[in-house]
């Protein structure tokens, strides 16, 4: 109670909300355009943002407002995702241009590998990297993580989990499966091994709109699935050339540029969560971003938060996240929801 007999006013927080660069963003993009020659696409994903099929649609708003090219040059910068969407994404790129040009100064990992298959060309600066794109996935049955979170299990991890244990097995005719089946769900272990399958036939696909020699495609997607010994493992510019990618250096000029880029997409994918108290808060985070001349589509986490102490673990609440358009209209600049589900 105040001291006139009044009860407080409970305190307000008002929720960060992450920056909009767009200005920013703009004025390297038109300097990307010119030095470059053709038209610049920025595909960025913070760390918690993954290639997703969501990204096909808003790929498409943006593809619309550019219009169809002769070449694009396409910024990727993402640590992976779905990658089927990674085939629809490029098939999409290609109804809209002749040429692709990936341009990688950083990670371009896993389901982004795919999609730079999809290029042309590819460009790599000093610190890029591609990985191999052997298929892990997050099944409804998947093991359960100490926080309650379903966690990813790729193929390669249960045949090596085999392999070990049929190389020092006491008994021969006991069955490894026995034993393992009580960690993961057999539907698991199906799953997964039919995803591998799918892996193959993506790369192929995708290699397939500029290698029309199928045995060098498939070389290459066997390669890309089946030949390093981690999901993450950084195939940098060298070992790109030998599996025969068609990679080239970036110039340095280009390649400091994207990185200005990248670093202002990092800003906007900041986290920005308000804690109002131990257990309730607020985020807000930039997780996908698509941009080109005068046009920036970006997904937007925006929820609630609340800590179930029983179960130890965060649950969503008032969840108002939604993809969000950004564009210059003459002299003006426009934000807008895009509906998509």
């Amino acid at each position: 109670m105040e001291s006139n007999g009044k009860p407080a006013k409970k305190k307000e927080f008002k929720a960060k909300q992450p920056p909009i660069l767009f200005e920013k963003t703009q004025a390297l993009i038109a300097d990307l355009t010119h030095k470059l020659g053709g038209t610049f696409v920025a595909y960025f994903n913070n760390p918690r943002g993954a290639v997703c099929h969501d990204d096909v649609l808003a790929l498409y708003e943006l593809l619309e407002q550019i219009g169809k090219q002769e070449k694009i040059y396409l910024f990727i910068k993402s640590s992976g995702g779905n990658g089927q969407a990674s085939l629809r994404i490029v098939n999409l790129l290609r109804q809209y241009c002749n040429e692709i040009v990936a341009l990688i100064p950083l990670e371009c990992a896993s389901a982004a590998t795919m999609v730079a298959l999809g290029a042309n060309e590819i460009r790599m600066g000093p610190m890029a990297y591609l990985t191999s794109v052997d298929t892990s996935l997050t099944h409804a049955l998947s093991p359960i993580d100490r926080d309650n979170d379903r966690v990813s299990v790729s193929l390669d991890e249960l045949n090596r989990v085999v392999k070990l244990w049929q190389a020092q097995r006491a008994d021969t005719n006991e069955n490894p499966y026995q034993q393992l089946f009580q960690y993961v769900h057999p539907l698991v272990i199906g799953a997964v091994d039919r995803a591998e399958s799918l892996s193959i036939m993506l790369c192929k696909e995708l290699l397939a709109y500029h290698i029309k020699e199928e045995k060098i495609s498939d070389r290459i997607a066997s390669t890309l699935n089946s030949k390093y010994p981690s999901h993450g493992y950084p195939i940098l510019y060298e070992e790109a050339q030998r599996v025969g990618l068609n990679v080239n250096r970036l110039s340095a000029e280009i390649n400091f540029k994207l990185l200005e880029l990248n670093e202002l997409y990092s800003e906007m994918g900041q986290r920005a969560t308000t804690d109002f108290d131990d257990i309730h808060a607020h985020g807000n985070e930039i997780l996908n971003i698509w941009e080109s001349t005068d046009v920036l589509v970006h997904y937007q986490q925006d929820k609630d938060w609340f800590y179930r102490t029983e179960e130890r673990r965060w649950i969503s609440l008032n969840d108002n996240s939604s993809w969000r358009r950004t564009h210059r209209k003459g002299n003006k600049i426009v934000k807008s929801i895009l509906h998509i589900s």
